[in-house]
């Protein structure tokens, strides 16, 4: 096949998955949510709320990750799995005043949602503006 696949235009590094350059923490816990309160402070947070079982939300992070450079690896972006920590979502809600959404980005400064956006108008928040 790797004679075709050259003659196709593939080559053995389209199989190459990319590393993302997304510093992505795991939000699994309310506790966390102070965490995220206090960094906030000192730097801007993400929260990404990302619906496992939806299309939409599979290529929105996709898209998100696609979209991050070198000057944006050092980022907090927690990472949320909706199907297994609803509650919390709903906890972030309630503490940053954002109706839930999914996929849902979040941007959290001085413990405040300074920007927000869900679905395909996640990629339109400029990160590096914060």
């Amino acid at each position: 096949m790797g004679i075709l696949n050259s003659f196709f235009g593939k080559s053995s590094s389209d199989n190459k998955e990319e590393k993302s350059l997304v510093n992505w923490i795991p939000l699994r816990s309310i506790d966390q949510l102070k965490e995220i309160e206090v960094l906030s402070n000192k730097e801007p947070i993400a929260i990404f709320k990302h619906s496992t079982r939806c299309g939409i939300s599979r290529m929105v992070i996709q898209r998100f990750e696609s979209s991050f450079d070198q000057s944006l690896k050092d980022f907090k972006v927690y990472y949320l799995d909706l199907l297994n920590y609803r509650e919390l979502s709903n906890e972030i809600g309630y503490k940053f005043q954002v109706i839930h959404q999914s996929p849902q980005l979040l941007i959290i400064k001085r413990g405040e949602a300074v920007a927000y956006a869900s679905h395909y108008d996640i990629t339109n928040i400029d990160l590096k503006s914060f």
